[in-house]
């Protein structure tokens, strides 16, 4: 939305009347003629003489949701903290111990119980100089992984915000592959744990450029332009040198134009007005095997074939043969609807593999996988006890994984910065897995786990 104003002297954000945060560069902002704002955020706002009263006034600081405390707030800055972590209790006792792949090769599954503080994600975000110019850097630690590579990471993004219709970013960020990419984690149904086909067919955190806005009021897209599928654990000298990763989404929100804080899974918001998504994601990539994270990698996509064999790993389709370099391309749509603390909300994926070169792959086929993932969750007790259930499945030649789970979130505190989360998952054959993830590649059997969240 945007409204002609005077702004020479000046715009200062009153008061706040909606329950979306409102950040000056990113969810609102004013130009020469006028004031905007976006993503839900809804405040009053003051021009001329009354901002140059309100800007006198001393400023208290400020807390906003999944952004954090506001730390300092100046004519030259803007610093926000933010802290993210989880513990989690995970028991893998009774999957099977052994699976086979799609060539008829028995492996063997480590089948885990520990407690362990999976995550901790410790971001600053803000402005300097101009609320055009953003930032948003941080550190994160992914306990499990310890010894791996990228087990502790300092990135972040850096952005200019022209207005609501265009910013332009550059750094590492989520590839906009699927829904779960687009950037409202932590807010999901589970706490850090995908659905098997979501895992499976996203791209993953990756250093580019992109471009990023407002179509229309309800229309919303981002372009990212890449080096590879993964950053994590790959330096600059295991990548090609194309810059050849491009990933493209474009979300339509027909009837509220919002779909909650961040675009969240789960109606915590208690829409009062159905609220309905739209969104179409494409991605392709010419991937070499040298800028593919190890299989252990924390957070890294892999480009895995529907029994969790990693597409690289040399003798896999035959003594002697090693692709080097396959053209990647994935594409999904997704759906939602969200009223009165009930949502219903899934996505369709498709892969196709093509162009395999290397060591004697001239004899392996073309390689399209597909699938689907469903969630449905409800507002048992309004901002408190919210009950999930999900299912997912995908389909491919090296075999048809498929899961279904359910689970419980109570935020205790009756804030969705603290929960407390429990899940029970069944799982036949996961094609995925590593050792932040609940569940190991070839997973077959139940897997529980128990959550402590915190979000500030």
């Amino acid at each position: 939305m945007q409204c002609g104003a005077d702004t020479s002297r000046g715009v200062v954000l009153l008061r706040s009347t909606g329950d979306a945060p409102c950040l000056l560069g990113r969810t609102w902002g004013y130009d020469q003629s006028s004031v905007w704002v976006s993503d839900g955020c809804a405040a009053e706002f003051a021009t001329g003489p009354a901002a140059d009263s309100a800007a006198a006034e001393p400023k208290a600081p400020t807390y906003i949701p999944n952004a954090g405390f506001l730390l300092f707030d100046g004519s030259k800055g803007q610093i926000y903290f933010r802290l993210f972590s989880y513990g989690r209790y995970l028991n893998q006792r009774n999957l099977d111990s052994e699976y086979v792949d799609g060539f008829g090769n028995t492996k063997t599954i480590q089948r885990r119980q520990d407690v362990q503080l999976n995550k901790f994600f410790a971001p600053f975000s803000g402005w300097f100089l101009s609320p055009k110019m953003r930032y948003y850097l941080y550190v994160w630690s992914s306990n499990p992984s310890q010894g791996d590579p990228a087990q502790v990471v300092g990135a972040g993004n850096l952005t200019w915000n022209f207005n609501r219709f265009v910013s332009v970013g550059v750094g590492i960020t989520s590839l906009p592959s699927v829904r779960s990419t687009e950037g409202q984690f932590p807010y999901w149904l589970g706490v850090d744990d995908r659905l098997i086909a979501d895992e499976f067919f996203r791209g993953s955190y990756t250093s580019g450029v992109w471009l990023k806005g407002e179509l229309h009021t309800k229309v919303k897209y981002h372009a990212m332009f890449a080096n590879n599928l993964s950053t994590l654990g790959v330096s600059a000298s295991q990548l090609d040198n194309r810059f050849d990763t491009q990933s493209y989404s474009v979300q339509w929100l027909p009837t509220t134009g919002e779909f909650g804080l961040y675009g969240t899974f789960g109606d915590y918001d208690d829409h009062q007005n159905v609220a309905t998504r739209l969104a179409l994601h494409y991605t392709h990539s010419l991937e070499e095997k040298q800028s593919q994270p190890g299989t252990e990698g924390i957070e890294n996509s892999q480009i895995r074939l529907t029994d969790g064999s990693v597409i690289f790993t040399p003798d896999l389709f035959g003594p002697g043969t090693t692709i080097n370099e396959v053209d990647y391309h994935m594409m999904s749509v997704d759906a939602g609807v969200k009223y009165l603390g009930v949502s219903l909300e899934g996505e369709v994926y498709w892969r196709w593999l093509r162009n395999f070169t290397g060591m004697n792959t001239g004899f392996i086929p073309n390689i399209n996988d597909t699938g689907y993932q469903v969630q449905a969750s409800a507002m048992a007790v309004p901002k408190i006890l919210q009950l999930y259930a999900g299912a997912s499945q995908v389909f491919g030649e090296y075999g048809d994984p498929w899961e279904v789970r359910g689970g419980q979130n109570w935020y205790f505190l009756k804030d969705r910065g603290v929960r407390f989360n429990t899940e029970l998952i069944y799982v036949n054959k996961s094609p995925v897995g590593y050792t932040a993830y609940p569940m190991p590649v070839g997973a077959k059997g139940p897997v529980f786990h128990i959550n402590l969240e915190v979000n500030f």
